[in-house]
């Protein structure tokens, strides 16, 4: 039987094998994606469940006992990263579906598989994963700001508060405060901490299930929605190629060692995109189609990304001992 360290090790690849599956039954059966999207709320909000249960809430202490690499980090993700999207998203279409699907998942910094793809790109994931409850919080308070920066009243025409709202409440506050109780629940009774540890099988098989839900439901409209991809995969692939450089040049001027620059360009990298999706679907229609094929899209081309950055990170743009003595063999 397969280990959860084993899982959570190879889930890139199940992605992957789970992206090609999802949009091969997208496009064979395109009539089932309305009934998907109708699961999309439902496994979305376990999934947040089992991401959340996982974010140690109750060690902030811990998280900013290394302020040289919350400091960093910080810099990285609500300066630097939106100074780039505001720089990169002057090459497309002013097209408010667009512009809001790219803000919405190039704003906010990844809560979740970032751990994982730190710890194959050897970096430090003890101190992402200390790091996730302060980015999560401030990534949503940051997020309406840098909209209304960039989008102004354009946002506000288009956003409605209500589907909003319903979404932030749904998949995001409630999941959040089930696992807030589930931690607390855990501190106080051995049952407790046995269904904690049990969470922790969810996000990877719901992480994976999301995506075949997400792509096999919204194929058809990656699909419609194709001159809108076209134009947002260069930047994608942009934001990827020069993050990474970023991250190096903030980690050398705080001093980082190796494993939190490590950390830092990764977290710098990667997207919340399953966090933000729900809002591009609460978008009126068709914004929503075109939204949520832009987020979608990003995911795609991050996997990608991430598959080169595990190991281009360790080997040539932040080598340690280890990587020195491989390029001495």
């Amino acid at each position: 039987m397969i280990s959860r360290e084993q899982l959570e090790k190879n889930q890139v690849w199940l992605y992957a094998f789970v992206l090609v599956i999802a949009a091969g039954f997208g496009l064979l059966w395109p009539e089932s994606g309305e009934s998907l999207d109708r699961t999309i709320s439902f496994v979305l909000a376990i999934l947040m469940y089992g991401m959340f249960a996982q974010i140690p809430f109750f060690r902030l202490k811990e998280a900013l006992s290394n302020r040289k690499f919350m400091y960093a980090l910080l810099l990285v993700n609500y300066i630097a990263v939106p100074v780039l999207v505001w720089g990169l998203t002057r090459f497309l279409p002013a097209d408010p579906a667009i512009l809001l699907g790219v803000f919405l998942v190039l704003l906010t910094p990844c809560i979740d598989y970032v751990i994982v793809f730190t710890h194959l790109g050897r970096g430090n994931e003890k101190l992402v994963l200390v790091s996730t409850p302060i980015l999560f919080v401030t990534q949503m308070l940051f997020l309406p700001v840098y909209l209304w920066l960039f989008m102004g009243e354009k946002a506000a025409e288009i956003v409605s508060v209500g589907p909003f709202l319903e979404a932030f409440f749904g998949l995001i506050v409630v999941p959040l405060i089930l696992a807030l109780l589930t931690q607390w629940w855990s501190t106080r009774q051995p049952r407790g901490e046995r269904f904690l540890d049990a969470t922790a099988w969810l996000p990877v098989p719901f992480m994976a299930l999301t995506l075949f839900v997400v792509v096999a439901s919204q194929i058809a409209k990656l699909y419609s929605s194709f001159d809108s991809i076209i134009q947002v995969i260069p930047v994608y692939a942009a934001y990827m190629a020069i993050t990474p450089i970023i991250a190096r040049i903030i980690s050398h001027l705080f001093r980082l060692d190796t494993g939190a620059g490590r950390a830092l360009i990764f977290s710098a990298g990667t997207r919340n995109s399953l966090v933000v999706l729900p809002f591009a679907l609460a978008l009126p229609e068709p914004l929503n189609g075109v939204a949520s094929a832009v987020i979608v899209t990003q995911t795609i081309v991050e996997l990608i990304g991430e598959l080169v950055y595990i190991r281009l990170v360790p080997k040539v743009l932040l080598r340690g001992a280890e990587g020195i003595a491989e390029k001495q063999k």
